[in-house]
């Protein structure tokens, strides 16, 4: 089982967002924090998914440009009957 280390933080929040936490909180049965670490750690995944599907977008870019641009040799190469 590994453990995980929690630090303390103080943010400032307007009453609404902290009735509003407070009282989903309540109705999940969990804390005010974890409410907020749950949230936090949900747009960390966005964020790394949106990341990661930028990599692939720009991957799948430069293997259609080397292909396009390495086709004539590869024609010039194996010849056009194949």
């Amino acid at each position: 089982m590994s453990t995980t280390t929690v630090q303390k933080v103080t943010v400032s929040l307007p009453d609404e967002l902290v009735a509003f936490t407070d009282k989903i909180a309540l109705i999940q049965g969990i804390s005010r924090s974890k409410f907020i670490a749950d949230l936090i750690a949900e747009f960390k995944v966005r964020q790394e998914d949106v990341l990661a599907a930028e990599g692939y977008q720009f991957y799948a870019q430069e293997a259609e440009d080397f292909a396009a641009a390495s086709h004539p040799a590869t024609v010039e190469a194996w010849g056009s009957g194949r």
